[in-house]
Parts: C-alpha cells; sequence; structure tokens
C-alpha cells in the first residue's frame, strides 16, 4: 500500500483510511455530507496525489496524443486543458484523462491512479513517434482545492491573477512561495476550484498554506467520499464504474469528446456506432420508491425483464433525493421513462432523468 506525501497528516486529523488503486486514501474526516456540503458552499480540499502524471515531449507528442486520445488536441494552445479518453482496440475505454498543453512540443497528460501503469504501457505501445515519454506521477503531489470561495481564499497566496485563469486552464507560477506549480482550474465536483501540482517534498507546505488562507472561509479537508457524491450530482463518470474496457464513449454519453476529425485508436467503430445508434445507452435516474442504488444492481422493465445495470448510486446530500447512473436498453432510455431497480430482490421504481442531476 502506497502512501502520499499527506498520509500521515490525514492520519493525524483522524480520517476515516481506505485502500484505493493502491494508495492508503482518507475517505471522509468529520462526514461525507458535511464535506459534501463544504464544497458546495464554502471551500474544501481534497488530495488526490494518488493520481498519475505523464511529461509528453519532442516534435511529434501531437501526433502520439492524437492518436491516442478520442478528443482533437490541435485545438488545444498553450496554458489549455482538455477532457478526453483513450480507447482500446475492442471498442472500450482504457482510461479518461486530462490533457495540459504546456507549448507546441510539451504535454501534460494527467491519468486516473488505478491506471497508471496500463495507461503508461498502452501509450508507449504506440509510440512509434520518437517522443520523450516521463512518467513523474511517484514524483508529484496534487492538490483540489474546490468551491466557490476558492479563488478568494488561494489569491491570497499568489500573485498569479487566477480570475484570469478561464475554466480548463491554467498557469505556471509561484504558489505559497513554491516555485513553478501549475494553477489549473479544473476539479472533478462541479463546484469551481482550482487544482495545484508540486512536487512532493513542497506538498506539506502547500497543504497547511492552503489552510491558514481558507480558514475564514470554514476550508475542511475532504475524503474521497464526498468526492463521489459530488461528481455524481454532476453525473461526470468514474472510471471503473460508469466507463471502462468495455464501454464505448459514444454509448456513455461522451461523444462530445470524440471527435472524427482525425484518425484514433480503433476510430471507425466508434463512428459507425455514432452513426448506426448504440444498443445501451448510459442514462441518469432518480429513486421515485425509497431505495438507495448501488454499483452492479440490476435494471428492470415493469415486466422484470433485466434491461441493464446501474454503475454508480448515492443518496445525494444536496438534492435529498437517491439518484443513479446505469446502462440500459436504449429503447428505455428517454427521459421520464419508468424503470425499476432491484434493490435486495426487490423491484423499486425509478425514472430516467436529465443529467446533471445538479
Amino acid at each position: 500500500m502506497q502512501n502520499t506525501s499527506l498520509t500521515h497528516i490525514h492520519q493525524t486529523l483522524g480520517a476515516k483510511m481506505v485502500p484505493f488503486a493502491g494508495f492508503n486514501m482518507p475517505v471522509y474526516y468529520a462526514g461525507i455530507t458535511q464535506e459534501h456540503n463544504a464544497v458546495r458552499n464554502s471551500v474544501g480540499v481534497f488530495d488526490v496525489s494518488h493520481m498519475g502524471e505523464f511529461i509528453l515531449s519532442g516534435p511529434k507528442a501531437l501526433d502520439l496524443i492524437q492518436l491516442v486520445t478520442t478528443n482533437d488536441a490541435s485545438k488545444l494552445t498553450d496554458g489549455k486543458v482538455q477532457y478526453s479518453c483513450m480507447t482500446n482496440d475492442q471498442g472500450g475505454i482504457v482510461d479518461d484523462l486530462l490533457v495540459y498543453r504546456i507549448n507546441a512540443e510539451k504535454y501534460y497528460l494527467v491519468v486516473n491512479a488505478s491506471n497508471i501503469e496500463k495507461d503508461w504501457n498502452w501509450i508507449s505501445s504506440h509510440n512509434s513517434f520518437g517522443v520523450e515519454m516521463e512518467n513523474v506521477s511517484a514524483g508529484t503531489s496534487l492538490l483540489a482545492v474546490q468551491g466557490p470561495d476558492a479563488i478568494k481564499a488561494l489569491q491570497k497566496l499568489t500573485d498569479t491573477d487566477l480570475s484570469a485563469i478561464p475554466y480548463y486552464a491554467f498557469a505556471i507560477g509561484t504558489f505559497a512561495g513554491i516555485s513553478d506549480v501549475i494553477i489549473s482550474n479544473t476539479g472533478y465536483t462541479g463546484s469551481g476550484g482550482f487544482e495545484l501540482y508540486v512536487k512532493n517534498e513542497d506538498a506539506e507546505k502547500l497543504w497547511y498554506a492552503v489552510f491558514e488562507a481558507g480558514n475564514e472561509f470554514g476550508i475542511q479537508p475532504c475524503g474521497l467520499g464526498c468526492r463521489d457524491t459530488l461528481r455524481l450530482e454532476k453525473a461526470f463518470c468514474l472510471y471503473g464504474n460508469d466507463i471502462n474496457d468495455t464501454t464505448s464513449p459514444i454509448e456513455a454519453g461522451l461523444g462530445w469528446i470524440t471527435k472524427f476529425t482525425k484518425p484514433f485508436v480503433h476510430s471507425d467503430y466508434h463512428k459507425q456506432l455514432k452513426e448506426t445508434g448504440v444498443k445501451q445507452k448510459l442514462v441518469g435516474f432518480e429513486m421515485i420508491d425509497r431505495g438507495i442504488p448501488r454499483q452492479h444492481y440490476k435494471i428492470k422493465d415493469a415486466d422484470g425483464n433485466e434491461i441493464g445495470e446501474v454503475t454508480s448510486g448515492t443518496q445525494s446530500p444536496t438534492l435529498n433525493k437517491a439518484i443513479g447512473l446505469g446502462y440500459v436498453k436504449t429503447e428505455f432510455s428517454a427521459i421520464g421513462t419508468e424503470i425499476f431497480i432491484d434493490i435486495r430482490n426487490s423491484r423499486v421504481k425509478a425514472k430516467v432523468v436529465k443529467t446533471p442531476f445538479l
């Protein structure tokens, strides 16, 4: 089990620690609902240093990225970030990721912790371009400072004008006295905020500086528990739940990051899916009757026929209702369709709703 540079702080704060993607991670401190509400209403901090980071450099770096990712990275300019995914040879998703353009010959890729080795090997296997690849995951720490008050707290710590960094853009500057910090207007909570990439040796200094700056706003440490409820309210896909090696981005509603202006791995298959239609779709649903949906619960029609499976589900702290995502046969994917979730051998009524939920 690996630790981040901040694990000792989480333990001192009394966090409930759990194994996640090979790391010892905090799932909550004060409680999931309290931490969730802090991010929605003020500011919260996540240690997401388990995430993976690769640097791709050289005159052909863009060519490699264009081949392995579905989005069109040629649209990026310096200081911009793109959400994308990588597809495999069977029509599924290797991983979803962020692509940062530092300059025309240098890109920074951020991948999921559980997929670091898999992603590295996948990209390497397609690197016939002579691109220099560097895996900096082990030496990099990452704080996600999220919520409406994040910008006010963080602006105290840098001369970089945070309000001048648009959504899905970044700057590299001095932050809390630490040089060369990637300050990124990104995050997976839907409440705004910034993600801060630093070397491991600077992580503890950054953590304490951020908490001091956010003290007046009631800043709170946040664990993976509320990270999941926050992203689900915004219907953001989680790799391993809503997307995986067997799901197409077209089925997952990620057609907006799947661009056929250039070829990518197995792109003809996904293009055909888009043109001819898919047999299943990822939908959002809310429970009508009492019950909380969980991953792998079966989804059925009114006659009890199995029509799909839940991929994510929770009791939404903000909406105070149970919500979920799941794949259903396309004919059951229309907004308003009544479906039933099989919860402990009982069929519990739900309906397909428009996403995001919040």
